[in-house]
């Protein structure tokens, strides 16, 4: 079955850091582009930061420069670093696999996610 796993959200105060990790299953890695989603309470679910399986990056512009997606394969695991956080950064943080050159979703369902919250 396959499942996503988030963790290393918290409550940090703006202009600090964290690391959120994603595992997910070996034939995920290996086959797909993986990304890292957030929503944000009313807004829609958006795609801020992606990595195809040859290790090319993608970011969406609110994130680029304080943001870095990587993966390491013989773990399983995604990473997004994340410095510089800012009060809009806060959300729900998500990954997913991906269509690589969109925006679209592989799998029709999500892990639980996890809480990043972005506040002094």
């Amino acid at each position: 079955q396959v499942q996503f796993v988030e963790s290393g959200g918290g409550l940090v105060q703006p202009g600090g850091s964290l690391r959120l990790s994603c595992t997910a299953s070996a034939m995920i890695f290996s086959l797909h582009a993986m990304g890292w989603y957030r929503q944000a309470p009313g807004k829609q679910r958006e795609l801020v930061a992606g990595i195809s399986t040859g290790g090319s990056t993608n970011y969406a512009d609110s994130v680029k420069g304080r943001f870095t997606i990587s993966r390491d394969s013989a773990k399983n695991t995604m990473y997004l670093q994340m410095n510089g956080l800012k009060p809009e950064d806060t959300a729900v943080y998500y990954c997913n696999a991906y269509y690589w050159g969109t925006q679209i979703k592989i799998y029709d369902f999500w892990g639980q996610g996890t809480q990043v919250t972005v506040s002094s």
